[in-house]
């Protein structure tokens, strides 16, 4: 048998990855992130335990790419739905839905990776957190940024706390009012995105800035 090209072994590595990944995001959502081993991890993904340890040093990295890949596939998906390609306001709009909508979905998964970021380790550079910068920044960018460097991380960590909110355990703040402030501070329309039900009626008024002043009127005594 002759031996496979450095493409076949770079793609069958790139699938192994992405099985570990996604076997990560399916257990901890089932189990927890304690209950969840290595050895688990692998076993669902179908590959050998050294595996794990040769692409992650640790189960706290992996989760994070893991996190980072379904957080990024999410908001990938959200952008891209439906024909043609949405303008800088939808965009931004479906952004923050997804991360929210994710939030939602599977707070034990995101209420863990928040949880990790917390740690002396912080955010782990990976391909997948790269990625998921980059759809938020070219988010940013569309929307009308003039400063992509300072808005993206603005953006960025508006959504942490938004999601941190969502998820506090015994005191959560509804989706629909923290929806409502992000969408308030960068003037997007309530009928944009995917809005949730039971939602402000009217749409989202727009920040104080953009408000037009209305004409002064008599004083009342």
């Amino acid at each position: 048998m002759s031996p496979r090209s450095p493409s076949v072994n770079e793609e069958l590595r790139r699938r192994s990855r992405e099985r570990l990944l996604q076997a990560t995001v399916e257990l901890v959502a089932e189990r927890g992130y304690e209950a969840t081993t290595l050895g688990a991890i692998a076993d669902r993904a179908g590959a050998a335990r050294g595996l794990v340890s040769y692409y992650f040093p640790g189960k706290r990295q992996l989760l994070q790419s893991a996190v980072h890949r379904l957080m990024h596939r999410t908001l990938e998906a959200a952008l891209e739905r439906g024909p043609g390609a949405p303008d800088g306001r939808e965009r931004l709009a479906r952004a923050v839905d997804a991360i929210l909508g994710l939030a939602r979905d599977e707070p034990l998964l995101m209420r863990t990776h928040m949880a990790g970021i917390l740690q002396a380790e912080g955010f782990v550079q990976c391909a997948e957190q790269q990625r998921l910068a980059e759809l938020l920044r070219d988010t940013v960018e569309r929307y009308g940024s003039r400063d992509v460097d300072r808005d993206y991380p603005l953006l960025r960590a508006l959504l942490m706390g938004a999601v941190f909110a969502l998820l506090i355990p015994g005191a959560p703040m509804p989706l629909a009012t923290l929806r409502a402030e992000l969408f308030q501070r960068y003037g997007l329309e309530w009928e944009l995105g995917v809005p949730p039900g039971g939602g402000p009626s009217g749409g989202t008024p727009p920040p104080l800035s953009f408000r037009p002043q209305r004409p002064a009127g008599p004083q009342s005594t």
